[in-house]
């Protein structure tokens, strides 16, 4: 017969990570609550919008502006290029609750992102990305390529071929320019650029209305090329193959093998131009590189060579992911805490570290000892989070080390950080690896794996006894069923 005891893990392997662990306060409900708190605070439902505000402050999402900060408390919408990663957070949520087989929250999901989905096109110009308008419109390359990404992992998840008619249509764009708009192209093509000067993606076009050819020198930033790396890696990854190649100048679509051609060639020069033993700058104009730490370069660059070495198997393309996330834990946080960022939208840039952490993480095949490592590293901050939230809004300043209390106005760029980690790394996953004594349960609790997928609701320990052989997550604890 199955006998119900508590694990204990006596493997030394593990004990240096296990004797730094804290021991976490939320559970997988108090995560679906954060994320749930945060759409309550910032997304404005009303008359169908479903956009995101910039700030507490604000009643509505409207206009471009950076809301409070400049006492505009007139109905800022958050940056363009945030809402992308908000909308990254929806179809988290969708494939989280799919992954935990909890059918409910899969179908409110998939309605709010479709909810999200057409305010998000409705408000920024139907999606036309040949309208550089500046309230609404698109006027940087990097911002139009966050989306890219986006709409891409909407295709991914919900199968709609208008995400990927989206997706591929703003990655094109982006490289080729457009002939409405008069640029060349982000891509800084090295048959044209020579030397040092060739290579990689340019972050702007100027000016936005009658833009100028790029020259020489101009900017090619991180926050435009691992982006591009990691939306030709998805496109490659889901278009059909046997397309045949476009002949026109500007295509609005290319093929399978272009993508993944472009991906390694961008790739490569961003990471022999930008990176340093781990470390990201934040770009180049012509010189040096300009060394800044940002953790949403560090990132991407995370993302790109995970999406590189998912799809070649070349074990470089790994060891660059990890040195990244290395660099960030020895040298991007203050007493093993994320160090926050103040400026205008760069709170976001823990919503960011999210998508591509979890990718290092859960999909690329690592050691049990590396996925304890970066475990713990997101178990620290997320309880850092959770603790100095403010308990009666539910929401986070972005600064995990700092309290929110109840009168703090609160950007949702920040505020994104806490929520989007959490849907990213289930409870369940973070708890501590304990040597504890044999305990017995009692009461009703919800069984789940430790990947955090949902096995038994309600469940008494008499019907977990009866569960196959295996370890699961049961009243908080971590069990082994014989």
């Amino acid at each position: 017969m199955k006998r119900l005891s508590t694990l204990i893990f006596c493997m030394l392997v593990w004990a240096g990570y296990t004797s730094a662990q804290v021991a976490i306060t939320y559970d997988n409900e108090a995560q679906w609550k954060a994320y749930e708190d945060f759409n309550a605070a910032f997304l404005d439902k009303a008359n169908d919008k479903y956009i995101y505000k910039a700030d507490t402050k604000q009643s509505k999402a409207d206009h471009r502006g950076n809301g409070y900060r400049d006492n505009d408390v007139s109905g800022c919408a958050a940056a363009i290029w945030c809402q992308a990663i908000f909308y990254d957070m929806v179809i988290n949520a969708y494939n989280r609750a799919k992954h935990e087989d909890d059918d409910t929250r899969m179908r409110k999901y998939k309605q709010l992102h479709n909810k999200i989905f057409n305010g998000e096109k409705a408000h920024y110009t139907n999606f036309n990305f040949d309208d550089c308008n500046t309230n609404n419109g698109w006027f940087v390359y990097d911002d139009i390529m966050w989306w890219t990404c986006a709409l891409a992992r909407a295709y991914e998840t919900f199968g709609s071929s208008t995400y990927l008619t989206y997706s591929e249509r703003s990655f094109c764009r982006v490289w080729y320019g457009s002939a409405k708009v008069g640029d060349d192209g982000s891509y800084a093509d090295p048959a044209r650029f020579e030397g040092k000067y060739g290579g990689g993606m340019f972050w702007e076009w100027q000016p936005i209305d009658k833009p100028k050819p790029h020259k020489a020198g101009d900017f090619r930033s991180a926050c435009i090329n691992f982006p591009t790396v990691i939306a030709a890696c998805l496109l490659h990854r889901l278009v059909p193959e046997g397309r045949e190649v476009p002949t026109v100048a500007r295509p609005t679509k290319q093929t399978k093998e272009w993508y993944l051609e472009k991906a390694k060639e961008v790739y490569a020069w961003a990471d022999n131009t930008l990176v340093s033993n781990g470390r990201v700058a934040d770009g180049i104009h012509g010189g040096d590189p300009e060394f800044k730490d940002h953790l949403y370069n560090q990132a991407t660059y995370i993302g790109a060579s995970c999406l590189l070495y998912q799809l070649t198997q070349e074990i470089s393309y790994l060891t660059k992911a990890k040195k990244a996330a290395d660099y960030v834990i020895s040298n991007m946080c203050t007493a093993n805490i994320l160090k926050y960022e103040n400026g205008y939208e760069q709170g976001v840039y823990a919503a960011i570290y999210a998508q591509y952490i979890k990718m290092l993480v859960y999909d690329c095949g690592l050691s049990e000892t590396l996925k304890k490592k970066y475990l713990t590293h997101i178990q620290r901050n997320l309880q850092k989070a959770y603790t100095n939230m403010d308990q009666t809004r539910g929401i986070q300043i972005g600064n995990f080390a700092k309290s929110t209390i109840a009168d703090d106005v609160v950007e949702s760029y920040g505020a994104s950080g806490m929520p989007a980690l959490m849907l990213m790394f289930p409870a369940s996953t973070l708890t501590p690896l304990g040597s504890v004594k044999e305990d017995t349960c009692n009461g009703l609790s919800d069984v789940y794996t430790p990947e955090g997928r949902l096995v038994m609701k309600d469940a008494t320990p008499e019907q977990v006894h009866k569960l196959d052989s295996g370890l699961y997550i049961f009243q908080r604890k971590k069990i082994f069923v014989k």
